[in-house]
């Protein structure tokens, strides 16, 4: 009988571990991870200095459950999508590991339990914005332009500027133009970010309905976009100098990797009018990596005495 009772458990508790694991698939882990990255420096340069351990802390578990929510409530609406295209076919409502009701549950538990944090433990400017990029990515985004227009991903990549206003936010209790220098930068660097990312699954996209650029238009127009978008990020980014009054650290690495990303993004566009084989994944985590550059020095720049 024992024998029986332990032969159970050991069998649900797999179960059980496998539904963790979904709900923590449904809220898109690797982005969260890259808006926390963001996030922090922007409080260490609000703060001019270290925020108290706790208010960071706080900040990045509500700004966590605020991006979980938003990424949750995507799966929920793009279930249909998410079916053929080959790149999502793991995600849990698509194996079934959880239901549409369970995902569409937990999506709204975690949104509320993220304003409800972010107004008690921070402020409620920050749980306002916090609301707000949830709403710009579940509405905006995911439910109006994404099926609808090429340039999805240029608006709906507002909903991921958020994660600076909120940081903001949280340490001053209100906004300045330091921030939506930040916030602009993020905003310009979406496109020549998720751009390539669309070209390697164009077929992907095509399969689906969903009009990408690289759908509709050929590699070399997108290459071109993603250029055009790489210089403007740069430009952008270099404003926060004068603006922020960023010291030699960050304006060293702004236009070392900034030259870096520009580099990669014409080196795309010319194998792309050269109709060679491309690697727009590379451009893909090179603009990754220069966006953790670029906030790394944000957050060690205001620490530095020079």
């Amino acid at each position: 009988m024992q024998a029986a009772v332990e032969t159970r458990q050991e069998t649900a508790r797999p179960t059980l571990k496998r539904k963790l694991a979904a709900y923590v698939a449904l809220t898109k882990p690797r982005v969260i991870e890259l808006l926390l990255v963001v996030t922090a420096p922007t409080m260490i340069l609000a703060q001019n200095g270290l925020p108290s351990l706790w208010l960071m802390i706080a900040t990045l578990i509500g700004g966590a459950m605020s991006a979980g929510s938003a990424g949750a409530f995507n799966c929920y609406i793009d279930r249909d999508i998410d079916r053929v295209m080959k790149r999502t076919q793991g995600r849990p409502l698509v194996t079934g590991e959880l239901t549409d009701r369970e995902a569409l549950v937990f999506a709204y538990g975690l949104g509320i339990a993220s304003i409800v944090w972010l107004g008690i433990f921070t402020n409620w400017v920050a749980a306002a914005l916090s609301l707000a990029a949830i709403l710009l990515y579940v509405v905006f985004y995911s439910l109006i332009l994404k099926r609808r227009t090429a340039q999805n991903i240029v608006w709906g990549g507002i909903a991921g500027c958020m994660p600076v206003l909120i940081g903001w936010a949280a340490v001053t209790g209100d906004l300045s133009w330091p921030p939506f220098i930040l916030f602009l930068i993020i905003f310009l660097w979406t496109p020549p970010h998720y751009w390539p990312l669309s070209m390697k699954y164009k077929d992907d996209y095509a399969a689906a309905g969903v009009p990408m650029l690289a759908v509709v238009r050929g590699r070399a127009q997108v290459g071109l976009q993603v250029i055009l978008y790489a210089w403007a990020t740069v430009a952008c980014s270099l404003l926060l100098v004068p603006i922020a009054g960023m010291g030699l650290l960050y304006t060293s690495v702004a236009l070392v990797s900034g030259v870096w990303f520009i580099y990669e993004t014409h080196r795309l566009y010319d194998l792309s009018i050269r109709h060679e084989q491309v690697s727009p994944m590379r451009v893909f985590h090179g603009s990754i990596a220069y966006l953790t550059l670029v906030f790394l020095a944000v957050g060690i720049d205001p620490l530095l005495p020079f």
